[in-house]
């Protein structure tokens, strides 16, 4: 079984990297957390380890460890609020860990092939199995871990599809990818089911996430493979899964299975990787091909870690590290993201405003939120997108990496700088033309007043 080490320290203040070794800590196998059992985040809470323990349960969210507790009250910091953030991150990871290894499957045996596992929403935009399995799967074991009254989602898809009586093929697709998934919950510290789940059981998980958001209590948000066009090319796509607490995103996880732990990697076209490694299988972790982020509101820190799909052995300590979103101030310096669909943007905008600001390099068109990922770790600087008319923003689109970008030191504001809405629903209401994300204030403040000064003249 593999070892899973801390996912979320004490570190609630930001602090500099090279004091957040965790090498006195004795590492504690992966401790099992669904059906109320203990989750144990930072090893073993006996005496001898006093300070490195934070034993967590659903029973008792707030069961901190005297030293835990204290640092609380020293730095200023909700007690009981801690506990819950830093178990349901906790959890929220290794879910995410666990989708990403679903996914991965998935594509591996869809592109190209088995074209009976993609079919089509009534906006046309494809869904495979995977988006329906993670969404299963996710549902199931926020479930588990935190009870239906704590588990409350937002997710883009619905069962709908699966019900029909010709999708029995489909169906059972679906249902197979999830229980692989979940008979390895082990593996990443969590409790799978005692027995597989039946498709009554699959349908009701994902018939689960219908929260509509708003602007009270805690839920959710989960898009179960956001860039899907890019999922069925083998390109780009991400999990992503966020918390809202009264209209407030606080915590976001995102897992970008085909997006390399280091920058250099990207050259490698994922197609061709793809055939070298069925050609000659890499050993594991050797190429760190994908990476899940996360971060939590108010920790002034987000982090990256590689897959532990991709590995045989898992020791965080060496293999997680905090991400920082790039220093360059200088636009023509400067690369910028956006969208590859055309439907729902309009590139020849950005073209203009990254004009105008003196942008000189190649845009970076990728699928998903991968976008926030590639600003977070300072892999791009700037993100625009300005929807086409008609268009709406769905808050599963956004939540995740949000926070990450945040946390990691960016800044992500609406076209007209105000803060991205989350407290309306599944819609971000209010949005002033359209999404500006930046790794600093500097470019942040050039593109606001760019758009201002050639909005009018915009077709949008």
């Amino acid at each position: 079984m593999a070892r899973l080490c801390p996912i979320y320290t004490s570190h609630t203040v930001p602090l500099k990297p090279d004091s957040l070794s965790l090498s006195t800590a004795k590492p504690a196998p992966p401790t099992r957390v669904g059906g109320g059992l203990r989750c144990c985040l930072f090893g073993p809470s006996s005496s001898a380890d006093r300070g490195l323990g934070l034993g967590l349960s659903r029973e008792d969210p707030s069961s901190l460890s005297e030293f835990s507790m204290e640092t609380a009250r020293l730095l200023g910091l909700p007690r009981v609020e801690e506990g819950e953030r830093s178990r349901e991150l906790d959890v929220a990871v290794r879910v995410v860990q666990m989708a990403c290894s679903l996914c991965q499957r998935v594509q591996s045996g869809l592109v190209g092939r088995h074209r009976e596992q993609i079919t089509s929403k009534d906006d046309d935009s494809p869904v495979t199995v995977a988006d329906w399995g993670v969404q299963a799967v996710v549902s199931w074991l926020l479930s588990e871990c935190f009870g239906n009254e704590n588990a409350s989602i937002v997710a883009e898809e619905d069962a709908y599809t699966l019900s029909r009586k010709d999708a029995t093929t489909l169906l059972e697709s679906v249902i197979s990818v999830v229980n692989e998934c979940l008979s390895e919950a082990p593996k990443y510290g969590l409790e799978g089911p005692s027995k597989p789940l039946g498709a009554q059981e699959v349908l009701d998980a994902i018939r689960n996430c219908n929260s509509t958001g708003g602007s009270k209590g805690k839920f959710w948000v989960l898009d179960p493979v956001d860039g899907t066009l890019g999922f069925v090319r083998g390109d780009q796509y991400a999990i992503a899964l966020a918390l809202i607490v009264d209209g407030e995103v606080v915590l976001g996880v995102l897992g970008c299975p085909n997006y390399p732990m280091r920058k250099e990697w990207l050259n490698y076209h994922q197609r061709y990787y793809r055939l070298m490694t069925m050609l000659s299988p890499p050993a594991h972790g050797s190429w760190h091909k994908g990476c899940v982020m996360y971060a939590r509101k108010g920790s002034g820190v987000a982090w990256m870690q590689p897959l532990v799909h991709d590995f045989a052995e898992f020791d965080w300590q060496s293999s997680s590290r905090i991400v920082r979103v790039s220093s360059i101030i200088d636009p023509a310096f400067a690369t910028f993201c956006e969208p590859v669909e055309k439907a729902n943007s309009s590139h020849s905008f950005t073209a203009g405003l990254a004009h105008s600001v003196g942008l000189r390099k190649q845009p970076l068109r990728v699928y998903s939120m991968v976008k926030y990922a590639a600003i977070a770790r300072g892999d791009a600087e700037i993100f625009m997108k300005f929807a086409k008319a008609g268009y709406k923003e769905k808050i599963w689109d956004h939540a995740a990496g949000l926070v990450i970008i945040q946390e990691a030191g960016g800044v992500v504001t609406d076209a007209g700088g105000c803060p991205l809405d989350f407290s309306k629903g599944i819609y971000l209401e209010g949005l002033d033309r359209g999404i500006i994300a930046c790794s600093g204030p500097l470019l942040h403040e050039k593109i606001i007043k760019a758009v201002d000064a050639s909005w009018d003249s915009s077709s949008l």
